[in-house]
């Protein structure tokens, strides 16, 4: 039976390409890829022949069947990204789900990672972190985000583009002025940067030794336990709860993310919040 691979590429340095993923996208029928000319150019660098097809986030409804039905011929695939791991905040989740419906095999083929490649030598606690992806690109949402997750212990890993980092960094500010932030631009390429500093002072550096060029990688350090309590500690339970339902939370949800951040139970969270009886 066909097989549909998941092959990581490089991020930037074409060497960090593995021998398995080269001699797998010379060996599969077709290679599903986010931009031809991007993956062109690399097939060109390790003499892959293998035909290309495209497939993102703007044809995936129509390609995801197309590729099913060659995988049910026999054929064996190869999905790429432009850079990194296939579905890490790009396309091919669709494909995998109906692959798995439908019984093909799928082999992930391990690469680099940019979020990780930041977080190794960030200097933040790398033991416990989060990778959201990208941010909403509206303030407000933006910050309704960061309010929740940077009063967690785990550190967070999103993902930037140039346009939009400079807002962001403003957004995390806006939520801890003095959190201590991660800026990697360029990784694994001749001019890569991995700045640790306060968010403050990374906005500074914006403006001075950091070039708004390339993607970033932006890591926030986690809220330590002992610390949890800034944020909300003028606010009533109901009042804590009432903030999160306001961020589409369901109650039950809520209320569960005030026990722990309150490290209390969860029926106690509960009665208080529904004034039952013998809260105790």
């Amino acid at each position: 039976m066909a097989q549909l691979y998941l092959v990581g590429t490089p991020i930037g340095n074409l060497e960090d390409i593995t021998f398995r993923a080269i001699r797998t996208l010379k060996e599969v029928s077709t290679i599903a890829c986010e931009d031809t000319r991007v993956t062109r150019k690399l097939c060109h660098h390790f003499d892959i022949e293998t035909p290309l097809k495209s497939y993102h986030e703007h044809n995936k409804g129509q390609m995801t069947e197309a590729l099913i039905a060659l995988l049910q011929e026999g054929q064996d695939i190869a999905l790429v990204s432009d850079a990194g791991l296939p579905l890490i905040s790009d396309p091919g989740y669709e494909l995998v789900v109906r692959a798995r419906e439908v019984g093909i095999d799928v082999v992930p083929i391990p690469g680099a990672n940019a979020g990780l490649t930041a977080l190794m030598a960030s200097g933040l606690p790398s033991f416990t972190y989060t990778f959201l992806g990208f941010l909403p690109r509206k303030t407000r949402e933006k910050l309704e985000v960061l309010q929740v997750r940077m009063f967690q212990e785990s550190t967070l890993i999103l993902y930037e583009s140039p346009f939009r980092i400079k807002d962001t960094l403003q957004a995390i500010a806006e939520v801890d002025s003095e959190r201590n932030v991660t800026l990697g631009r360029e990784l694994t390429k001749k001019f890569e940067q991995i700045e640790t500093n306060s968010v403050t002072e990374l906005i500074t550096q914006l403006e001075t030794s950091i070039p708004l060029k390339g993607e970033f990688v932006v890591l926030i350090e986690g809220k330590g336990a002992q610390e949890t309590d800034a944020w909300y500690e003028s606010l009533s339970i109901t009042e804590h709860v009432d903030h999160y339902i306001a961020q589409q939370m369901k109650p039950k949800q809520a209320i569960k993310q005030v026990a722990q951040e309150r490290e209390m139970p969860s029926k106690t969270v509960y009665n208080i919040y529904h004034g039952v009886e013998g809260q105790s």
